[in-house]
Order: structure tokens, then sequence, then C-alpha cells
């Protein structure tokens, strides 16, 4: 959510608390002056001020972080680069059949998987849609590599496998 609309939303929670404090500070001084027999010498008067003043100053500070939030809360932004490989022209299907026919069954089931998914798939997504170990998937992925098939980059815990060709 944009700071902009975080810091509106604090304003007015804050607004809404301000008027809960008032309401409920108007109600006990009507309480307070009907059922108090010692004048401004009760202390339920000092309580009443007491706990005013700490709704006060939380309303305050509520308003504080909201109008910080509206005015000078930055925003970040998050940049991601996907690379699409767009479907391969029919020159190209002659060199994934030519592929094909070179490959062994599971390097061949890794590789039509790589192609379903527009040629970029997580390492890790391969190993659930495949069934195989990781440990498998990962020696599979070296000799295709190998071949010049495709490229793994490092993306955080797991691998980018992307199409070469």
């Amino acid at each position: 959510m944009k700071n902009r609309n975080v810091g509106l939303i604090i304003i007015g929670i804050a607004a809404l608390v301000g008027f809960i404090v008032f309401s409920f500070h108007q109600s006990l001084n009507a309480v307070v002056s009907a059922s108090c027999s010692h004048g401004d010498l009760c202390p339920m008067w000092g309580a009443i001020e007491f706990q005013t003043n700490i709704s006060i100053i939380v309303i305050i500070i509520l308003t504080v972080v909201g109008l910080y939030l509206i005015f000078f809360g930055e925003e970040e932004k998050i940049i991601t680069k996907i690379k699409r490989i767009k479907s391969a022209p029919k020159q190209k299907n002659i060199t994934k059949e030519y592929m094909l026919k070179n490959l062994g069954e599971d390097e061949k089931q890794i590789f039509e998987k790589i192609i379903e998914s527009e040629g970029s798939i997580f390492q890790s997504d391969l190993v659930d849609k495949t069934k195989f170990t990781k440990v498998k998937v990962s020696r599979i992925l070296d000799k295709l590599e190998g071949k010049g098939i495709i490229e793994r980059k490092r993306r955080g815990m797991t691998n980018v496998v992307i199409l070469k060709h």
C-alpha cells in the first residue's frame, strides 16, 4: 500500500480516537458532576484529566505519524526483470527436433518443461513439475548446460533455467 494511503488511514484513525475520547470525556464529566459530593476536590476529576491528557498525546502521535507518511514517506520501487523468449520461428523448430533426438528420456522431459514455460523456469519448479529429485534435476541440467542448450542463473535460493536457443 502506498505511504500516502497509509498516512490517510492513520489520520482517520486518530480522528476516530479523538471523537471517542471527546465523547467519553463529556460523559465522565457529567457522571462525576452528578455523583461526586466533594466538588473540585473529588479524586475522580484528576483521573479524568490524566486519562484525557494521555489520550490527547496518543492522538497527536498518530496524527504526526500520518502526516509524516503523507508528506515525507518515500515509496519503495521494486524492479524485477523477466526475460521472455518469444515462440521460435519454423527454422528454430528444426533445431528443437534435432535436440530432442539427441537427448535421453529424462533430458527430453526437462527440456519440454522449459519450452512449456516459454523458455524460462525456476529450477525448483522443474523439480515440482517433473517429480524428479533435486539431485536428479541438477544433474540433468548440468548435462543440458554442458551441451549448450540451457543456461542457469542464480536467483536467491534457486536457479533460473533459461533456454539458450
